[in-house]
């Protein structure tokens, strides 16, 4: 028996008290209780109708004798006392606004009132767990791959929820502060600071962020609250990179667990938004439940859990990507949090793949990364079959340009039609363009040579038409407020159209283009996601270094074009042995160059064992020390010979050119250097963390 019937429970067993115990474990709603008023109401008058008729011979009438009252809890109330208290009976009722049924004491009255109390307050903190917005069908943050021209293709054919790629909020709060404010047209979403770029259309979104600071993490959740629906907490990177800049899956250790736990309680103490959590597996199973209780009582809302264990220095055990997601463990996690929203993270290639793993762990939804890539329609079955529902009609938002207050609803209008044109007519000269560079200029009529004449003074009107636009953007965002009701304009579109073009890579390809020229992104990203999606078509055409080699977006869509062409006119492909050679080898190479790393690190470890230290990664732990803002700043000003002097004394595993030079390093993964962005002065003690990892 439990506490609280031993409580409430009176001194004899008889069926008055149980017929009072199951009214009481009943939860009423407030319609309910109101009935539930009526109908006693009702019974206690047959009742007093029936002893005023039949009046039993064990009731004392005479109201001057009290002490011969029978005990009400047992045998039911005296008539004449019913008729003398009503009235206070009424107005306790009224001012406590609940029923007090026959029998019940003082002390059951307090106890409802405890139990509602309670109620109310679990209520009040599950407004963060369930949202307002669909999360069953999500696309992962991905490093340089999640950004927004992506985001919206994959929200194009059925993905319900996004995440922006990681950010630094250190970086983020630093870089924000420099905004210009006075400028109207300027905001955290056009403002591209850490790669962040979000326009209204691109919702709902999460934004992703690394932190090993709760100040920091606060602040940048703050920035960027009033244009995403969640903030995200990275806790799952498992790159070298996060070692040293102490975020990620580093910090699952239990040495860091106050710390996660602070950071996920500042952010949710500082945004009205959820705040998810995304994590990896601990060695145990019991370890990562135990986890995810910890995070969900300090604040977390949602938790994703990539199905593969964090990674260590060390690399023992099982790696960061070796072998498939344990979704066994994630299912075991789901059933210890039944009420929790738990994502499922890994194992994901088709669709079918996508049912099997959230009806496998029970998931209240699929995030998908590497499925994705090669699929930007993973998730569009969801919206129903390709055969029986081809008719259906998909509604689809028309998209706001990026340099639009993210508040202010976008009207497509005249300019647009002009920009279209413009547009059209620019990708015929660059397939006239690329006919030319393929077979000569002898391969064009004169109507081709005009057109191609006129290049410039097509790319003069679209920068014309891109800065009227633009005026008139900031003019009408002067014109209204921040609490403005923005009105979107949708299209629709018929479910087989859609299935047409998922089942067209080249398409879709074209189509992520075509977004990025509206919402522009590095170079390296454009060229990641077209090699993903048309990977069986570069390889089977011999395009894929020609591909890899693009240094615009203008150079990938002529490599594509190529593929349309030799589609259309299969006999015009002739397989070249010497480059496949040549591919061959320039693959190796760029193997190599990325294996640097790991073959210097493997040297070091080597170098310390011969030396009989202790300490295997005593070599590594020289010139790892992270350059801080200030020191970068510092260092920009110096002479070439100056700053290699100084470089090389404290940061010498660091690639200098990624911190100094203007664009950055040119190598990118092929580079032996680490690449970590700078830190601020108030960052973590980078030596004090490489002890504490010993």
């Amino acid at each position: 028996m439990s506490d609280l019937e031993q409580q409430a429970r009176p001194s004899s067993d008889n069926k008055l008290w149980k017929e009072k115990w199951k009214e009481n474990k009943k939860v009423h709603s407030k319609h309910e209780r109101v009935e539930d008023e009526a109908r006693k109401e009702k019974k206690k008058k047959r009742r007093k109708r029936k002893r005023f008729e039949e009046p039993s011979e064990s009731v004392v009438h005479d109201g001057d004798n009290d002490n011969n009252d029978i005990d009400h809890n047992q045998l039911g109330r005296d008539a004449d006392k019913e008729q003398r208290t009503r009235k206070k009976k009424e107005k306790k009722e009224k001012k406590h606004k609940t029923l007090k049924s026959d029998g019940d004491d003082d002390h059951m009255l307090e106890q409802r009132k405890q139990d509602g109390a309670s109620e109310k307050k679990t209520q009040q903190s599950n407004l963060k767990r369930y949202f307002p917005f669909e999360y069953q069908h999500i696309v992962a943050p991905m490093v340089g791959a999640s950004e927004l021209a992506f985001r919206l293709l994959c929200r194009k054919y059925g993905a319900t929820l996004a995440y922006t790629p990681m950010m630094s909020s250190t970086q983020f709060v630093h870089e924000a502060s420099a905004l210009d404010k006075s400028d109207p047209n300027q905001t955290i979403a056009n403002s591209n600071i850490c790669e962040f770029q979000t326009i209204p259309q691109d919702r709902p979104l999460v934004a992703h962020f690394s932190a090993n600071n709760p100040q920091h993490f606060a602040q940048a959740a703050k920035l960027v609250e009033p244009v995403c629906d969640a903030i995200d907490l990275n806790l799952g990177c498992p790159q070298r990179t996060a070692y040293l800049g102490h975020f990620g899956s580093y910090l699952l250790g239990d040495e860091d667990r106050q710390l996660v736990l602070d950071i996920v309680k500042a952010g949710s103490q500082s945004v009205t938004i959820p705040i998810f959590v995304k994590i990896r597996l601990l060695d145990t199973v019991e370890e990562t439940i135990k986890l995810c209780h910890q995070l969900r009582d300090a604040g977390a809302s949602l938790i994703a859990i990539h199905g593969r264990y964090r990674a260590s220095w060390e690399r023992t055990g099982p790696g960061a990507r070796d072998g498939p997601a344990m979704l066994d463990q994630i299912a075991l996690v789901k059933k210890s949090m039944p009420d929790f929203p738990i994502i499922s993270n890994g194992n994901v290639i088709t669709y079918d793949d996508v049912v099997g793993n959230q009806q496998f762990t029970g998931a209240d939804g699929i995030m998908s990364a590497e499925g994705i890539l090669n699929n930007p329609a993973l998730y569009l079955p969801r919206l129903g079959d390709a055969i029986n529902d081809a008719d259906k009609e998909v509604v689809l938002p028309t998209l706001s340009p990026l340099n639009k207050r993210t508040t202010v609803g976008y009207t497509p209008g005249k300019q647009d039609k002009v920009l279209r044109k413009l547009n059209k007519k620019l990708r015929e000269i660059e397939n006239i363009e690329a006919k030319v560079k393929e077979s000569g200029e002898n391969s064009i009529n004169e109507d081709q040579s005009i057109k191609l004449s006129a290049k410039s003074k097509i790319l003069a009107e679209i920068m014309e038409v891109e800065r009227s636009d633009l005026d008139h953007n900031r003019k009408k965002s002067t014109e209204q407020t921040e609490s403005s009701v923005a009105t979107y304009y949708s299209t629709k579109v018929k479910l087989s159209q859609l299935y047409k073009n998922a089942n067209n890579k080249l398409a879709l390809a074209k189509e992520y283009l075509s977004l990025v020229r509206r919402y522009p992104m590095k170079i390296r990203s454009v060229v990641f996601h077209t090699r993903r999606m048309c990977k069986e078509l570069l390889e089977k055409y011999q395009l894929m270094e020609e591909c890899i080699a693009s240094r615009t977006t203008d150079e990938v869509e002529v490599v594509l074009n190529k593929c349309e062409c030799y589609i259309r006119s299969p006999e015009t492909f002739k397989y070249d042995l010497e480059k496949e050679a040549r591919e061959k080898e320039a693959l190796k190479r760029k193997r190599e160059e990325e294996g640097k790393r790991k073959a210097f690190e493997a040297r070091m470890v080597r170098k310390a064992k011969r030396e009989g230290l202790a300490d295997l990664n005593h070599y590594l732990r020289i010139g790892a020390e992270i350059p801080t803002v200030d020191v970068v700043k510092r260092l920009k000003s110096y002479s070439k010979e100056e700053c290699l002097a100084a470089w090389k004394k404290d940061h010498s595993q660091h690639c200098m050119s990624f911190h100094l030079d203007e664009g950055g390093c040119k190598r990118d993964r092929a580079c032996a250097f680490l690449h970590v962005e700078a830190k601020d002065g108030e960052k973590f003690d980078e030596k004090e963390a490489l002890k504490r990892k010993r």
